[in-house]
């Protein structure tokens, strides 16, 4: 039996491994200079590429952001409980803060950004925060098809073409015009992300019953979960995978219906992966050499400061993929992009651990603490996970 003081290590560790999931689904829409097809994805001719494109979908796009959600979801239980925020009072505040910081992260960095949904999805499970979970179960579950049918209308466009379907910032420089663009993508992009609103009550539920804090009492829920999740995303994704990178032709029809499928196990993904993080953490108390305690160490700072890491990776891929920075966008193929992903991730990593063992905050962490106790002393030890 883990104590409790270790059973928060779950939580924070899949924050932190979430981050390089986020950061290979980011840089895939900074990709340009080559025709789009299935899913907006850029069309690749090199075999290495087009692996890599299937497994970026297979395994990763539409996946990271539910899991993102679930612990979204599980966090604010986790927040409400530490504050006493019984009214919803400092939750409600805080879901705001997230919207203003989305709509800025979204005008000056990224269009894509999540922030201002998740935003939305605080305030929605504020309003909801005393349904029951067997209530909260059924709404997630009623929501999730016609959600994922919306998911799947967005990304089942089968057409080719040497331009974007959504999101066409991406294509262009420092155009004053691009500002209003990013804010008008801003705006459009939670209708691609509706599912993930399912993946955030189910966090909800899993956070009251502490699932993740005391994965030891839950280890069959996790192990089954772990499976039947993670076999669901490989299940649903592969097909639209293997049409992205053109080993499959579909027609129109086919590509809706797999669009739609692609939605729904990537909830069921999401899901998994929260689950296998959880056994991962189990798995963690049994390692005791300092190198395991050193990577673990490193990746529970970076969950811990996840906002700013979210933030800090747009920031670098600004710089370095887009147009209005290096400009490698048009020159990196999907094989790499995903390795100068992960390179970003590993950084934001290695920044976070310097933090820890400095004592200190993130930077975004730090604002929204300051922002969201502005009329009152934060309780001692108070912080704001993303």
């Amino acid at each position: 039996m883990i104590n409790s003081s270790e059973r928060i290590l779950a939580p924070d560790l899949a924050r932190g491994l979430m981050l390089g999931l986020i950061a290979v689904a980011n840089i895939m829409i900074y990709l340009t200079g080559r025709p789009y097809g299935y899913r907006g994805h850029v069309i690749e001719s090199d075999a290495v590429d087009r692996i890599a494109s299937t497994l970026v979908v297979t395994f990763v796009d539409g996946r990271g952001f539910p899991l993102f959600a679930f612990l979204f979801g599980y966090g604010l239980v986790q927040f409400a409980a530490r504050r006493g925020d019984e009214s919803g009072r400092l939750a409600r505040r805080r879901s705001l803060i997230l919207i203003a910081i989305g709509a800025g992260h979204a005008i000056l960095l990224f269009p894509g950004d999540i922030l201002g949904w998740y935003g939305v999805v605080g305030l929605i499970i504020v309003v909801l925060r005393r349904v029951g979970n067997t209530g909260l179960m059924i709404i997630a579950a009623a929501w999730l098809l016609p959600a994922a049918t919306v998911a799947g209308l967005i990304y089942g466009s089968t057409d080719v073409s040497d331009g974007r379907a959504f999101l066409w910032s991406f294509e262009l420089g420092h155009e004053p015009s691009s500002y209003l663009l990013r804010a008008g993508e801003w705006l459009m992009t939670p209708m691609a992300l509706l599912p993930v609103l399912s993946a955030a009550l189910t966090g909800v539920v899993a956070a009251r019953l502490r699932i993740l804090e005391e994965p030891d009492r839950h280890r069959l829920l996790l192990r089954r979960v772990a499976v039947a999740g993670i076999a669901l995303a490989v299940a649903g994704g592969l097909p639209s995978g293997l049409a992205v990178a053109g080993w499959i032709a579909l027609d129109q029809p086919a590509g809706y219906v797999l669009a739609t499928v692609h939605a729904l196990t990537g909830v069921a993904g999401g899901l998994g992966y929260a689950a296998a993080f959880g056994l991962l953490a189990l798995a963690v108390h049994r390692l005791r050499n300092r190198a395991s305690r050193v990577v673990v160490g490193a990746i529970t700072a970076a969950g811990r400061r996840s906002l700013s890491l979210y933030l800090g990776q747009s920031v670098l891929f600004v710089l370095l993929v887009s147009h209005r920075g290096l400009g490698l966008a048009d020159h990196l193929g999907t094989a790499a992009a995903v390795g100068l992903a992960l390179g970003v991730w590993l950084a934001g990593v290695v920044a976070a651990d310097r933090l820890a063992r400095a004592g200190r905050a993130g930077p975004a962490e730090w604002a929204v603490r300051r922002l969201l106790y502005r009329d009152a002393a934060p309780r001692a030890g108070a912080g704001v996970s993303h």
